[in-house]
């Protein structure tokens, strides 16, 4: 459950606070209720660590109990929240994909990348096109997602080797690019283009196409996409019919992020 902790760590680390996180993020859809031992197992912690950690928080108010199960609490909400509520990216963004899914009739988001996956940060949904249940602050690798790809062609050449070298290319349908030769061209061809577009390699039936957005320096600092059913659109018509809007979409998301006088998280 745990990522992968890197050999050296910051200076400045302090233990308990990360493991504290790491059990609030251990929770999720499959996970919402776990006893002591599910989540030692979970957080890959000693049950005695795991037990201090939980009760911590449920005084703070974070972890609620019944005496044998776990379970967050609304007040977790405040933890996003105030990323959220600072994120000028979400606030700009959010009205223009509410136009895109208004004339495509089909999802769309925005995520950042962190570590190697990506996180959404804003979402219109239509109707439910994938397994997963994608909400605000879901995580999905990037190397299997059109949003993760165009966030990797924006990384410069030492960061782009880094991520490669932390991270597992596991195939999540027969589909999905596992040969590192063949990811750095697929990233290559994205950074040519600029777009990605990612054909059931993520979940079968689900085709979706990105485009980044930038700051006004020019960074890539997250992405855009649109999600759709095989069965609703072919290649060709993503490529001829949705990418044109959603290219329009990034344009004037890119121009609002150019003109926006904040200096926040994601602001720029």
């Amino acid at each position: 459950m745990t990522e992968e902790r890197t050999a050296k760590k910051p200076v400045e680390n302090v233990n308990s606070l990360e493991r504290g996180l790491a059990v609030i993020r251990a929770f999720d859809a499959e996970h919402h209720a776990m006893t002591l031992s599910d989540m030692a197992r979970r957080v890959d912690l000693p049950r005695a660590t795991t037990r201090r950690l939980l009760h911590t928080l449920v005084n703070l108010g974070y972890v609620s109990t019944n005496g044998r199960t776990f379970a967050l609490t609304a007040r977790t909400l405040e933890l996003g929240y105030s990323y959220l509520s600072g994120s000028t990216l979400r606030q700009i963004s959010l009205p223009h994909l509410e136009q895109l899914t208004g004339q495509v009739h089909e999802s769309s988001s925005v995520s950042v990348l962190d570590g190697p996956d990506i996180v959404y940060v804003a979402k219109i949904p239509t109707r439910r096109i994938i397994s997963v249940v994608i909400s605000i602050g879901t995580r999905l690798p990037a190397y299997a997602t059109s949003m993760g790809r165009v966030l990797l062609a924006g990384l410069d050449e030492a960061e782009f080797d880094a991520y490669l070298e932390s991270t597992e290319l596991a195939p999540r349908t027969a589909r999905t690019i596992t040969d590192v030769s063949a990811f750095r061209a697929e990233i290559d061809k994205v950074r040519e283009q600029g777009w990605a577009l990612v054909d059931q390699e993520l979940e079968l039936d689900l085709r979706s196409i990105a485009a980044p957005l930038r700051d006004r320096r020019g960074r890539v600092i997250a992405a855009i996409n649109m999600s759709t059913s095989t069965r609703h659109h072919d290649v060709e018509d993503v490529l001829h019919n949705l990418l044109p809007e959603l290219l329009r979409s990034s344009e004037r998301i890119d121009h609002d992020l150019r003109v926006s006088s904040a200096d926040g998280p994601w602001a720029f």
